[in-house]
């Protein structure tokens, strides 16, 4: 079967977030000084085939915690379909 995960990765809320941060200041030089917080995170598109779904989020949960996110600095949520 072939499945579509929609990964976002985000820095922790915790932590400071600079590119967020340098957003902000730029939204604010733009006269946009009604939003209240930026963070900018990662969104990754996997196609993949697995035997069924729980094969296919096995997959995407070992890529997430591998490769994909810093697990010490980020968190990600997924979310899968059949393609």
């Amino acid at each position: 079967m072939k499945f579509t995960a929609e990964i976002d990765i985000m820095p922790r809320p915790e932590l400071l977030d600079p590119q967020g941060k340098a957003v902000m200041l730029g939204l604010e030089h733009l006269g946009l000084n009604q939003v209240a917080d930026v963070r900018i995170g990662k969104h990754i598109r996997l196609n993949l085939e697995a035997e069924n779904e729980q094969a296919a989020q096995e997959k995407v949960e070992q890529a997430c915690k591998k490769l994909l996110a810093n697990l010490i600095m980020e968190s990600y949520t997924f979310e899968l379909t059949p393609a």
